[in-house]
C-alpha cells in the first residue's frame, strides 16, 4: 500500500505540539479541572480506568475515527474509546457491518473485538464533568491529537463524530472552520488525499431524539469506504 505524504500533518501541526507523544501519560495534569475530577473518580471508583484513554486501533490504518471525550461510565471506566455505552453499541456494531473491525463486541476491552484499517481516538484524552470540555482544556489536549495524527502515515480519512472533533481536527491542521463548516454527512478535502468526513456524535440523546438515525449513520460509513476502498 502506498503511503501518503505526511508533511500536512507535521507542517499543519501547532509547534507547540513538537515533542507530544500520540497518548497522553497516564498520569496527566495539564488540566486542572479534569485532574481533580479524575482523581474523585480514582477514590469513588478505584477499579476504574480513571486516566487518559489511549487511541484503539493500529498505527497503519487509513481511517481515523475521533470522538469528543471518554463518557464517565464508558471509555472512562472501561479503559478503551466508545467502550461499555451506548454510543459504542451504535459505532461498533458498524464498524463491523463495513469490515473496519472483526470479532464481537461485548462492551468490554476483553472481548477480543480488533480494528481493521481504522482507529479511533478522541478530541480530548480525559472525561470531563458533564462531558463537557472547556474551550481550554480542548486546546490543551490537542498537541496530543497532533501528535497521533502525525504518527498516521496511510491516513486518507478522518470521521468527527460532533463539531468538537470537527473543530479539533481544523484547529491542530491550522485550516479555516469557515471553509469546512460541521454538517452531518459533508465530506470536506483538507490535504493531498486526506479527506474530513462529519457525522452528528452516536450518542443516546443524539439517537433517542432522532436526530441521528442508524441509516444516516451508515450513510457516512458508506461513503468512507467508497472513498478509501477496500485494503
Amino acid at each position: 500500500m502506498p503511503r501518503r505524504p505526511t508533511s500536512i500533518d507535521v507542517a499543519r501541526s501547532p509547534a507547540e505540539s513538537r515533542g507530544f507523544t500520540p497518548e497522553a501519560p497516564c498520569d496527566c495534569r495539564r488540566c486542572p479541572r479534569l485532574a481533580a475530577f479524575l482523581d474523585h473518580h480514582r477514590k469513588a471508583e478505584p477499579v476504574w480506568f480513571n486516566a487518559p484513554v489511549p487511541s484503539f486501533g493500529r498505527d497503519d490504518a487509513r481511517l481515523l475515527i475521533v470522538g469528543l471525550a471518554p463518557g464517565l461510565k464508558g471509555a472512562n471506566r472501561t479503559g478503551r474509546p466508545f467502550t461499555g455505552d451506548y454510543a459504542g453499541e451504535l459505532l461498533y456494531s458498524t464498524l463491523l457491518s463495513y469490515g473496519f473491525a472483526q470479532g464481537t463486541y461485548r462492551a468490554d476491552p476483553a472481548d477480543g473485538l480488533t480494528l481493521v484499517d481504522c482507529m479511533i481516538t478522541n478530541a480530548v484524552r480525559c472525561v470531563p464533568p458533564e462531558n463537557k470540555p472547556t474551550p481550554e482544556e480542548i486546546a490543551t489536549c490537542r498537541p496530543y491529537f497532533a501528535a497521533r495524527l502525525a504518527a498516521l502515515p496511510n491516513l486518507r480519512a478522518i470521521l468527527a463524530l460532533g463539531r468538537i472533533a470537527h473543530d479539533q481536527t481544523l484547529s491542530t491542521l491550522s485550516l479555516k472552520k469557515s471553509a469546512h463548516p460541521f454538517a452531518h454527512g459533508a465530506r470536506h478535502s483538507i490535504g493531498p488525499g486526506l479527506s474530513l468526513f462529519d457525522s452528528f456524535h452516536c450518542s443516546r440523546y443524539n439517537t433517542n431524539t432522532g436526530r441521528l438515525t442508524e441509516t444516516m449513520f451508515h450513510s457516512v460509513f458508506h461513503a468512507i469506504r467508497a472513498s478509501i476502498g477496500h485494503t
